[in-house]
């Protein structure tokens, strides 16, 4: 089903195109006030908005669940999420609702590609061309330490966090980033491991 935005460009992308039409059929249109002004609209301000609004729809989908694992190198990623173990981080996340299903990788994963930085995004780029030409390296790594602050945004002030005894003594050092909470909940996506554990179904 098309969302409302997407309908919105269609028509303003329809609506350009039949001024464009019209412009090259009559250019002497152009030759009047209201042509001059019709011109600019169809070369620069409707392109202007559906170039925005491109964009805008772009950004929402990149971080759908859906969009990620269309991706074959990140396929075995989004298959991890479906691993029968509650010790398996990104699915006990999954499956027990802690994050949202259709945003799950996006939940983690804030800053990827062209939701951080320069850097990431220039990397977004280079995954894009890897994609393309299928030549992904394997096994996909971060490239660097997962940082604890993706785990604070959701854990920081929450009662399973909060009130843990096995916290305490490390609460400081997880906040400056001293010790990485990956130190004891450390099975994470696991990939090459997949075929050791089995599968949940949501259905069943």
């Amino acid at each position: 089903m098309l969302s409302g935005l997407t309908v919105v460009l269609v028509l303003l992308a329809a609506v350009n195109l039949g001024i464009n039409a019209v412009l090259m059929r009559r250019p002497e249109t152009a030759a009047t006030v209201g042509g001059r002004v019709l011109a600019l609209v169809a070369l620069f301000v409707l392109p202007g908005l559906l170039l925005l609004g491109g964009a805008n729809l772009h950004y929402k989908q990149a971080q759908t669940t859906e969009f990620c694992l269309s991706c074959h190198a990140i396929k075995p990623f989004g298959d991890s999420l479906f691993v029968d173990d509650a010790r398996f981080l990104p699915a006990s996340h999954f499956q027990n609702k802690r994050i949202p299903a259709d945003r799950a990788c996006y939940a983690c994963h804030t800053d990827y590609t062209m939701f951080g930085d320069v850097d990431d995004k220039l990397r977004g780029v280079r995954h894009l061309w890897h994609n393309f030409w299928g030549t992904a390296s394997a096994p996909i790594q971060l490239y660097e330490p997962y940082p604890n602050r993706a785990c604070f945004q959701c854990h920081q002030g929450a009662r399973s966090y909060e009130e843990q005894i096995e916290h305490a003594p490390f609460k400081e050092k997880l906040l400056t980033g001293a010790n990485s909470c990956l130190m004891c909940h450390n099975l994470v996506h696991e990939v090459d491991k997949l075929d050791r554990f089995g599968s949940w179904n949501p259905e069943v």
